[in-house]
Order: structure tokens, then C-alpha cells, then sequence
């Protein structure tokens, strides 16, 4: 097993940017103002020699409105998981009387606790802990979380403390790559929607557990937190995105990097869940967001949330609502549910599994050229200026989405209701349900293109009279 640390502290010391540090990634959210972190967030990092899982946790304070009670509350559950804590201070403000509380709670745990004095660059180091020896926290570390100083310093000496008998790691050959190949076989799930839709008490539901932060108040998840689980035996990766509005209402810096981290969520996503609030119906936002899940090519499954408050007439209108908005994705399963009673929830996982394992398929070419030929048979290819564009042969390109090649000629004039059409007939006979299916046209090189002509001046013109006395006669 690998040693789990923890960083934690008060808002707006750096803990996010000391996470990132340490993981060499950017997977936290980072912002001047505090209270941007609230979930957990997980990730790997190592001093070198041995790697180690690193917990990123929203700043404690003591305020005591139901947001910050709830953001402790994850911080708490991070330190129980620990082997060791970073409690990280700000170098620049000394210690608070918030700061002071929290150093005596430390105290009496049984965790490995180091001091971490953040902001410390253009400080002399026992300038930077001077104040902070009275938390009876042992000896300060003076670094920088942006710069890097120090941090290795103090990395080696919390593994060490540690003394796990871990083999050294190669770090030519770790890092993301390890862990791409962690997660090779989960497929991804991107929770996705509007604010306040009910993503993180679905992820719950679907986890069994309060791992996210749920509250009333739009915007509660800021963060995409990627949280690994298993269902009946099948390894999965849930991924907790935050709400996104529309553009024109953005104004806050960290929303817009919110809103690009959902966007990113979805392009690495094997599968999107959108989530839509079934009382407000099917919103012009809710369009937009399938409209570019749509354009990404992932496959999707949706949900209907807050089912279960409808009466009859507006489930009803609601369904009446789908059927006249939703028409363009006519491929994704629609299940009605409460997240947080769980009435449907349990469906969900079925139809991601369809979805991905249609998005993931292998066609066979013998079997796309026989139903290229039965399409056309049904449904011949239409005339273009008088001429009838040939379609002789496809195959697969890609997959997720399932990307299928027909090649043939004239096939830049094939009208965009045609595609649609065999786009539908492949779909409905692979029975690809849950993936959208790109259709890749292309025409063949003409073999006498290049051909140099070998008419004599007098031939040439015998061939123009014969072409002209043909057309007349038509």
C-alpha cells in the first residue's frame, strides 16, 4: 500500500498549489480569493525514490455556515485517511487564531504532523518560522508551493518518517503514464449539467457514500474530481464536473475555469451522464451542453433528476418536452430518476455499459459493405445534376465514437439527408445504441487523371464534333 498524505490548513494558504506541485499536474483548481477547493481531491506524487497518494482538502475555518461546516468536514475525513498531514500556513500573515485551534486538534491525533510555512520566497527561512514554533508543531519548513523551494525538502523527510519498504520507483517510467495504465480499464464517466441539477448527491448515491460536497446553493462543486469505484464487479471512474451556465452569466474568474475543467472532463470521458432537473424541464442550457458532448463524439446516457416531486400531468409535459427538444440525440438511453432518493438510479450503470461497449466496438468490414449494399438497395443513393453518385465499399476508422469509412465516387456531393439516413440504418443494425457514429465520405482518385493524352490534333477534333453531335441529340 502506498503512504497516503494529506495537506490541509486554512483557505487561501496554497494547498492547491502545493498539491499540484507535488503531483506535477494541474488537476487542482487554483484562485487568489479563498474557498475554491471543497471536495477531496486525490493524486500521486513521489520525492524521488518512493511514490505516495497525495489528498487536497478546502480551507477549515470556523465559520460556521452549512458550506464551510461541510468543506471541514471533507478536510476531516482526508485526515483520518492520512498517514501523515502538511499542515501549510501562510509564512506572510503568522498564524491565526483559526490556525492555533486547528494546530491543537493536530496535536492530539496520532498522525505524522509537518509544518509547512508557504509564501516564504524572498524570506530567510528562520525568519519564515519564527512565529510559527509556539503551535508545538515541531520544527517549521520554510517553502514556496509556487516556486518549489523547499518542497523536496520537505517531501524526503515525510517519507522518511514514514519508513515504508517501498522498491524505488523509475521515474522515466512513472508519473502519468502509470497512472493512464491504473485506470486503463475503468471506463470514465463524466457527470455533467447545469447548477444545482443534483451531479454530486447522484455521484454519492451512485459511490454509497458522502464523498461530495451536496448542497442547495448553485455552484457548490467547483473542481472536476475524479473518484475511481466499483459496481457489480466492474471497475469504473466517476468524474464530479461543476455546473456550467451560460456564457453571458459567467463573470467570476474561477466559474470560467470551471466551466473549461468540465470541458476537458468530457473530452476525456469514455461516456457522459448529463443530468437535467426534470421539474425545470429540458433548457435551452441543456441543449447547448448536449450539442457539444455531441460534437466531442463521446457517448452518452441522461438523466432525468427530481423525478419522483412530478405529478402526473408534468411528467407528461416533461416527456412531451424531451421528444420535441431531444430529437437531434435520438441514440441516447433517458432514464427518470431521484438522486437522492435513488428511485432509477440503478439503471444508469446498465446503459453506460451499452453505451461504451457500442462506442468501443469492432465492425467487421465484410458485414459494413453488406449493409452499405442493403441501405442502397432500399434506398438508392438520389441524383446529382443527373449524375448518380456510386458508393462501392466501407470499413471501420475509429472508435468512440465507431467511425466508419465509405468510399466511393462523387461522394462530396452526397446531400446531408442522406447521411442522416445511413447513419440511422448502420446504427439501428449494428445496434450501436448510446454513441453517435461519424460518417467519413470519401472519393477515389480518378486513374486517369495523370494520363498524358496521346490524340493527335486531328482526333482531338473528331472527339469534340462526336460530343457535340451527342449532346443535340439528347
Amino acid at each position: 500500500m502506498l503512504p497516503v498524505v494529506a495537506i490541509v490548513g486554512a483557505p487561501n494558504v496554497g494547498k492547491s498549489t502545493l498539491f499540484n506541485r507535488l503531483t506535477g499536474s494541474r488537476a487542482a483548481l487554483v484562485g487568489d480569493e479563498p474557498g475554491v477547493t471543497r471536495d477531496r481531491q486525490y493524486g500521486f506524487g513521489d520525492d524521488g525514490q518512493q511514490r505516495f497518494v497525495l489528498i487536497d482538502t478546502g480551507g477549515i475555518s470556523q465559520e460556521r455556515a452549512a458550506m464551510a461546516r461541510a468543506i471541514a468536514g471533507q478536510a476531516e475525513l482526508a485526515m483520518e485517511e492520512a498517514d501523515a498531514l502538511i499542515f501549510l500556513l501562510d509564512a506572510r500573515a503568522g498564524p491565526s487564531a483559526t490556525e492555533a485551534a486547528l494546530a491543537d486538534q493536530l496535536r492530539r491525533s496520532d498522525k505524522r504532523i509537518f509544518l509547512a510555512i508557504n509564501k516564504s520566497e524572498g524570506l530567510s527561512a528562520d525568519v519564515a518560522a519564527a512565529d510559527f514554533h509556539e503551535l508545538g508543531l515541531g520544527t517549521p519548513y520554510a517553502i514556496s508551493a509556487a516556486r518549489g523551494s523547499g518542497v523536496r525538502a520537505l517531501t524526503a523527510q515525510i517519507m522518511a518518517s514514514l519508513a515504508i519498504d517501498t522498491p524505488a520507483i523509475n521515474t522515466a517510467e512513472t508519473t502519468d503514464e502509470d497512472d493512464t495504465n491504473e485506470d486503463h480499464n475503468r471506463v470514465r464517466i463524466a457527470v455533467i449539467g447545469r447548477p444545482n441539477v443534483g451531479k454530486s448527491t447522484l455521484v454519492n448515491r451512485l459511490l454509497k457514500e458522502e464523498r461530495m460536497i451536496a448542497h442547495d446553493a448553485p455552484g457548490t462543486t467547483r473542481d472536476s474530481i475524479s473518484i475511481p469505484f466499483e459496481h457489480g464487479g466492474k471497475p469504473y471512474v466517476l468524474v464530479d464536473t461543476a455546473g456550467i451556465r451560460r456564457r453571458a452569466r459567467v463573470n467570476d474568474r474561477i466559474e470560467k475555469w470551471s466551466a473549461l475543467k468540465t470541458l476537458q472532463s468530457i473530452e476525456a470521458a469514455n461516456v457522459v451522464l448529463l443530468l437535467a432537473d426534470g421539474s425545470e424541464g429540458v433548457t435551452e442550457q441543456d441543449v447547448t451542453l448536449l450539442r457539444q458532448i455531441e460534437r466531442t463524439g463521446r457517448a452518452l446516457v441522461i438523466g432525468i433528476n427530481k423525478w419522483d416531486g412530478l405529478n402526473p400531468e408534468q411528467r407528461v409535459k416533461a416527456r412531451r418536452d424531451l421528444d420535441l427538444k431531444l430529437g437531434f440525440i435520438d441514440y441516447a438511453n433517458i432514464h427518470y430518476i431521484s438522486a437522492l432518493h435513488g428511485s432509477g438510479v440503478g439503471n444508469l450503470l446498465s446503459s453506460v455499459d451499452a453505451a461504451w461497449a457500442a462506442a468501443s466496438a469492432n465492425l467487421a468490414t465484410p458485414e459494413l459493405n453488406e449493409l452499405l449494399q442493403e441501405a442502397m438497395t432500399r434506398h438508392p443513393p438520389p441524383l446529382v445534376r443527373g449524375r448518380r453518385i456510386r458508393l462501392r465499399y466501407a470499413h471501420q476508422g475509429g472508435t468512440n465514437p465507431p467511425r466508419v469509412i465509405i468510399h466511393g465516387n462523387r461522394t462530396e456531393a452526397v446531400p446531408s439527408a442522406y447521411r442522416r439516413y445511413l447513419t440511422r440504418y448502420f446504427r439501428q443494425a449494428l445496434a450501436l445504441h448510446g454513441t453517435p457514429i461519424s460518417m467519413e465520405f470519401r472519393t477515389g482518385e480518378n486513374p486517369f487523371k495523370d494520363r498524358k493524352n496521346t490524340l493527335t490534333p486531328g482526333q482531338q477534333r473528331r472527339r469534340k464534333r462526336l460530343i457535340k453531335h451527342v449532346k443535340r441529340r439528347r
